[in-house]
């Protein structure tokens, strides 16, 4: 299993991350990743971070495991949480601790 961390995904702030769905695919846009702060009495294997996500869609995408695929980073799969909806779609969240 790939540990990625939050200097893998900062270089791609603002493109587009595509997740798979039963009948076919949908575009997530990376808009924020941000550093959370560090337990120091748990040992990690990487720093603890959050990444954000928009989606367009007027349709909410459930809580779940999804495959993501992006064109420097390849295939790999991402917990995404809806977290907001405003005018123009949704919001999601990946954490990573």
């Amino acid at each position: 299993m790939q540990v990625l961390t939050i200097d893998d995904f900062a270089p791609h702030l603002n493109t587009e991350f595509t997740a798979a769905l039963q009948d076919g695919e949908i575009a997530f846009t990376l808009v924020e990743a941000r550093p959370m702060p560090v337990d120091k009495r748990f040992a990690a294997l990487r720093a603890p971070f959050s990444l954000l996500f928009r989606n367009h869609s007027a349709l909410i995408f459930p809580q779940q495991t999804y495959m993501v695929r992006h064109a420097s980073m390849g295939d790999f799969a991402l917990f995404l949480v809806p977290i907001a909806r405003d005018a123009t779609g949704f919001v999601y969240q990946a954490v990573f601790n």
